[in-house]
């Protein structure tokens, strides 16, 4: 495809870039493309649209997808740094309009509609809030006498002050547990991890005391008796009824009465329509992203990058997690998408800008030249200086 000694800006990036991590991301694109296929015509239908209007919608979304996957993988730190920035700035920007103009569905307030398009600003805020965070922390470590810490708890109280009202508080708990990996991974001692831990969870136990929705839906999920669980229920059964290797696609069920089947639930219709055997790979697939990004991080000497990568692949391996076990009846119903797979632009956009950040900083950089122990020749002698 490309020469290696073409010393063009896509050659060095083809042979820098981790192609087997691309080709997996690329793959899992691709995937969701399919499984909207399978999973959203129902949905489409009951809302009185074209029976492949989502299907269009999510491939209308996949292109760009894939242009800023590419684009910010080509991306220096500095770049990265710059970027985050201004999405970050941008982001928060959009979410305090949300709260004031913003679209109300089923109660809760996040999407802002610009030109006929439905944005979740909390989306693209996430990837650029962790990539700020990671360079406040590295900062903190290089510069002792920076306020790092500081910031970077000023951040996360801005981010998620805009999130509670919304109310958002699935997102909410992905920031805080994100934050708190960052905050670990940058060595902070057991005594600060300690208190921030029991801060989590006296202001668990305080949304569950003074939050109704947050109350119902714990709740529900320890005590089914005590609330309406069809979702969760129906998406149980989906399992149950796909067996190991599924009904078929496009043999489903699950989709023609879930109402999230081609979102929060695209991980159930997987379930009926390829079996257990497809879920199985798509959990191994999430693993070996999380896995092959945390061993990159572990390699890098930078700070930032060790840090921006941790905390992404951190956000991106959570976040399926959480999904995939709400899914299965394992953590209780929160909106949260199955990151490259359920249908959602926002969501499409902001992981493909968050894994171009870890394809940019795990790339293989030229190592310095070793330092030569010995006499000095005058060329060199001259040039060894400060």
């Amino acid at each position: 495809m490309f020469s290696r000694t073409d010393r063009g800006l896509l050659s060095e990036w083809w042979w820098t870039v981790d192609r087997v991590l691309l080709g997996t991301l690329i793959a899992l694109l691709l995937g969701g493309l399919v499984l909207s296929l399978a999973g959203s015509p129902p949905v489409a239908q009951r809302l009185g649209v074209d029976s492949f209007h989502f299907v269009k919608r999510h491939a209308l979304f996949l292109l760009p997808a894939l242009a800023v996957l590419i684009g910010v993988s080509l991306m220096s730190e500095r770049q990265i740094r710059r970027s985050a920035l201004m999405v970050f700035a941008l982001g928060i920007g959009l979410m305090v309009l949300t709260l004031l103009i913003g679209t109300e569905v089923k109660g809760a307030r996040r999407w802002l509609t610009i030109g006929g398009f439905a944005i979740q600003a909390s989306e693209f805020v996430k990837p650029a809030f962790v990539v700020l965070v990671a360079w406040l922390f590295s900062e903190r470590i290089r510069r002792p006498d920076m306020p790092g810490n500081l910031l970077a708890v000023l951040l996360l109280g801005l981010f998620i002050g805009l999130l509670v009202p919304q109310p958002d508080f699935g997102q909410t708990l992905l920031v805080l547990l994100v934050w708190g990996a960052l905050f670990f991974a940058a060595g902070m001692s057991w005594f600060w991890i300690a208190l921030l831990g029991g801060t989590g969870v006296v202001g668990l136990v305080g949304a569950y005391a003074m939050v109704p929705h947050v109350r119902l839906r714990i709740d529900r999920f320890l005590d089914p008796s005590a609330g309406d669980t069809y979702q969760v229920d129906v998406a149980t059964d989906a399992f149950v009824r796909g067996g190991w290797i599924g009904r078929g696609p496009g043999e489903g069920t699950v989709k023609l009465s879930l109402p999230d089947s081609h979102t929060d639930f695209i991980f159930a219709v997987a379930g009926e329509e390829f079996g257990a055997v497809v879920c199985m790979l798509l959990v191994a697939v999430f693993g070996f992203i999380v896995l092959r990004g945390l061993t990159h991080a572990l390699r890098r000497h930078d700070p930032f990058a060790r840090l921006a990568v941790t905390g992404l692949i951190v956000l991106v391996g959570l976040q399926a997690a959480i999904n995939m076990s709400v899914n299965l009846s394992l953590l209780p119903a929160k909106g949260m998408t199955l990151p490259f797979l359920s249908y959602g632009g926002s969501s499409l956009l902001s992981l493909a800008y968050a894994m171009g950040i870890v394809l940019a900083l795990t790339r293989r950089r030229p190592q310095a030249s070793p330092v030569v122990v010995g006499p000095l020749t005058p060329r060199a002698a001259a040039t060894s200086g400060p």
